[in-house]
């Protein structure tokens, strides 16, 4: 039993002996606040229902019925409606067993019966490499997955590839006008990176044209119509469309070499899934139920031939789902992938990581699906979040400004590997060892400087700042990592055991007791985490945490320490740390080295 569960079965045991009632939901106990005594509070005001008596009192009773029947309660303290308990070493020593005999402690097995929620993440665009927004969106999503695993969920990774429309064409014409046949092999480019550089050299053509237009009179939006290379692009779409087997055969070797550039980017960035979906294979599902919708009076045909969901009922407006010339918008293919993902699982939950200028977008998608007759349109979940920019400002794919994900992988690698060059760390390893432990600082860093900030926030990504090796950082989180795997390897060589054994250990320093009660609050972050969709939680407890023991390591010696007992504790808590801060960090993605 954890130490929250046995607090928790202590308090309404004793409310239910005082008052005859059942209490778990009035139940609110937190840490006590530094400049009070104490190691845990219960707040009393929610009891005084059951009391009928003065907060003062109720909390005086409580406590003195507390300490009748747990000898674990050592004194404790009452200040207004707030009951400031301090524990026994006894129970700090046991839960510290508890945690540290429990193999994924705080995590929770997902059995059978568990539901299962699908999480969409990535949803790359096919003309176009990974950039640093894909980089928090990939990482958010992934996370995520690993968070509501460890709170017993069944969960199922999924991405939809845009992989058709105008923007793949543009690509396209631009690799028929200006490609020289170049290929991925050709030119020793990765195969999205190639892709992406037509897409560009498009954009490039495309401003030269709409100036030359635009110098001959006409206004910006006449040019845009008489683009001879944007009716051209228009007229590849089409015949896609149509199914024109030149313009396919062309689409499925451009895409495939952006698939193959894809698959790399994410083995590095160390994300994958469990099924992928291609809008080309889904689109024509949406048309299907939308045509449905139509024909029982769903939706409505406007005289061009468009068709349109009335939603000012619901306090929304008009939303088109066909143009006049039938083809589908992005709402109509995130119908039909609905549709085909709840067909493949028995989806109880659909999670979207979509940033949050599509928050409109979700909306309607749940009104519609909702419309439809599909059971799952109300329970979808958006995912929100906000934009990655970096110091000098916002990027554009079309401009080709934007931050590659693996140019930055590389630099924050690079970047990692002279750090620890400089300091002189790494002296003594092979070439492969300090490579690979700067990739794991590099990575780590890149994925602990967007996970610590709160989703729904927008962010600025300072490479810079997120490598620093002082502060909220994943290699100052690291390095404290690595130093107590060496203490612990200096101990073992040295004999000393991690014996659990701690029954003449009778006193605990206030840092000893901090730590251990910050590992025991690991399983509560974890399912508050999943609660509320936010890796932010997992790292910056892992911070905490890792500060709880900085101070602890500073305070109280280890190897030093006489005491054979109390020497035995401070390594098992040491051990025990470095487990869960492994742990923990894995849920973000991000891999520990061993030494540094």
């Amino acid at each position: 039993m954890s130490l929250q569960q046995q607090l928790s079965t202590a308090f309404s045991t004793t409310l239910e002996k005082l008052y005859g009632a059942q209490a778990c939901e009035l139940l609110q106990i937190q840490k006590t606040r530094p400049e009070f005594e104490g190691h845990i509070t219960l707040v009393v005001f929610p009891l005084l229902k059951l009391s009928r008596k003065k907060p003062e009192e109720t909390a005086e009773e409580i406590a003195k019925a507390l300490q009748s029947s747990y000898e674990w309660i050592a004194s404790y303290n009452v200040v207004k409606g707030f009951l400031n308990l301090s524990l026994t070493p006894s129970l700090w020593i046991s839960a510290l067993q508890e945690i540290g005999n429990t193999s994924d402690y705080g995590h929770k097995k997902v059995t059978e019966e568990a539901p299962l929620v699908m999480i969409e993440y990535s949803s790359p665009n096919t003309n176009k490499p990974l950039h640093l927004g894909h980089i928090r969106n990939n990482l958010l999503g992934y996370s995520l997955s690993r968070i509501l695993d460890a709170n017993g969920l069944k969960v199922v990774k999924t991405n939809i590839v845009n992989d058709r429309g105008i923007h793949i064409c543009k690509s396209m014409l631009a690799w028929i006008k200006w490609g020289n046949q170049a290929t991925p092999e050709s030119t020793g480019k990765k195969g999205d990176h190639l892709v992406g550089d037509f897409y560009v050299e498009f954009d490039k053509h495309y401003k030269e044209e709409l100036k030359e237009l635009m110098g001959k009179g006409m206004s910006k939006e006449e040019a845009e119509n008489a683009s001879p290379l944007m009716k051209e692009a228009r007229e590849m779409l089409r015949k896609w469309e149509n199914g024109d087997e030149e313009v396919l055969s062309l689409w499925r070797t451009m895409n495939q070499w952006v698939y193959d550039g894809f698959d790399e980017t994410y083995r590095r960035l160390g994300v994958d899934f469990d099924k992928i979906y291609y809008e080309s294979e889904t689109y024509l599902r949406g048309k299907e139920e939308v045509l449905r919708g139509l024909d029982e009076g769903l939706f409505v045909r406007h005289e061009d031939g468009s068709v349109w969901a009335d939603l000012t009922q619901e306090g929304l407006d008009e939303k088109i789902l066909l143009r006049s010339d039938g083809t589908s918008v992005y709402m109509t293919q995130d119908i039909g992938t609905a549709k085909l993902r709840y067909k493949d699982y028995p989806i109880d939950r659909m999670v979207y990581v979509v940033g949050n200028e599509q928050e409109y977008h979700f909306k309607v998608l749940s009104l519609l699906l909702d419309r439809l007759g599909f059971a799952f349109g109300k329970s979808l979940v958006h995912f929100s979040y906000g934009m990655v920019e970096l110091p000098n400002g916002r990027m554009k794919s079309r401009e080709g400004t934007v931050v590659d994900a693996d140019d930055l992988m590389d630099e924050m690698i690079d970047a990692a590997e002279q750090i620890a060059k400089e300091a002189g760390r790494a002296a003594d390893f092979s070439d492969e060892e300090r490579r690979e432990v700067a990739r794991r600082v590099g990575l780590g860093s890149l994925k602990y400087f967007i996970l610590k900030v709160d989703p729904r926030k927008n962010m600025t990504f300072n490479p810079e700042e997120s490598i620093d090796f002082n502060g909220n950082t994943a290699s100052f989180i690291q390095y404290t990592y690595a130093r107590i795997r060496s203490l612990l390897e200096k101990a073992t060589q040295s004999g000393d055991t991690f014996s659990d054994k701690f029954t003449t250990v009778t006193t605990l320093s206030a840092r000893e007791i901090e730590l251990i009660q910050q590992l025991s609050d690991y399983p509560s972050v974890i399912e508050e985490a999943g609660r509320i969709y936010s890796p932010a939680l997992i790292a910056n407890y892992v911070y905490d945490l890792v500060k709880a023991y900085n101070s602890f390591y500073h305070d109280c010696p280890i190897m030093k320490e006489s005491d054979v007992a109390l020497r035995g504790v401070r390594l098992f808590l040491s051990r025990t740390v470095a487990d869960t801060i492994c742990r923990a960090m894995a849920l973000l993605g991000i891999e520990m080295p061993e030494k540094m």
